[in-house]
């Protein structure tokens, strides 16, 4: 298990945000955690520093291409890029540095998997510089992927069929816990340990983290196997857990 660093931008501003309340409605803003003064490229520098790897950096809507640039010029091979991905502008993040692209809504198309898309975006930029982003939320018993800014529920649910038949097609998944995603008020547990038990390929879990103790929950559930993201609950984006200590506790006794 090791820490997956993070950059969500909204309108090129490096941000935090309670991720259920991103939507395309026009004049609605999403709740805000924090909004820095620094740059992307700022928080890219500080993650090459610390030799964090497997990052990613969300566009979350328009404006953030330049934000979007500057961080991953700043760590090349360091960073991958979600939001807004398609076979037409991906290659030009992988040429910019970004080690991997993150999909969700073009391969997750009208509610159902698009395998004619999956196959072209394989096709572009190869399965292994591919990362599926398998968000979701609960419904009834089980977590189904979401898209359109997370408000849209596909027919795909998280299932170890689901991650088997996936993991063909990318070199990881990334898991936003959306229900929780930004709250602070704990993880999804249930949601790790079907990560932990059946993810075949590297899996990182975001979403809900509030204190260091979750570090060793998401360890001991995701059986050392599922990496953590954490956003809003760091001191770096305005929270009480110091950013240093996670390094630290994660770049030596939880990595694995």
């Amino acid at each position: 298990m090791k820490f997956r660093p993070c950059i969500d931008l909204r309108n090129g501003k490096v941000v935090q945000i309670v991720g259920g309340t991103l939507t395309d409605q026009g004049g609605k803003a999403p709740v805000t955690n924090f909004e820095s003064m620094r740059s992307s490229r700022d928080f890219a520098e500080i993650y090459k520093q610390d030799n964090l790897t497997g990052g990613h950096v969300i566009a979350l809507g328009p404006g953030n291409h330049d934000a979007v640039i500057d961080a991953v010029t700043a760590y090349p091979g360091g960073l991958q890029v979600g939001g807004g991905i398609t076979p037409d502008n991906a290659l030009s993040y992988l040429d910019a540095g970004a080690s991997h692209v993150i999909v969700t809504s073009y391969v997750f198309s009208g509610g159902r998997i698009d395998m004619e898309r999956l196959n072209t975006l394989v096709a572009t930029v190869g399965k292994e510089r591919l990362v599926l982003d398998l968000s979701c939320r609960k419904k009834g018993d089980t977590f189904w992927i979401v898209t359109d800014r997370w408000q849209t529920f596909t027919d795909v649910a998280v299932t170890p069929e689901t991650l088997s038949k996936l993991s063909g097609f990318c070199d990881e998944f990334l898991v936003h816990g959306v229900d929780v995603e930004g709250k602070m008020q704990g993880i999804q547990t249930e949601l790790v340990e079907i990560l932990g038990n059946h993810a075949t390929i590297p899996v990182t879990y975001a979403g809900g983290v509030s204190t260091m103790a979750d570090l060793d929950t998401v360890n001991t559930l995701g059986k050392g196997r599922v990496d953590l993201t954490i956003g809003s609950a760091l001191d770096i984006f305005g929270g009480a857990i110091p950013y240093a200590e996670v390094v630290k506790k994660m770049g030596s006794s939880l990595h694995s």
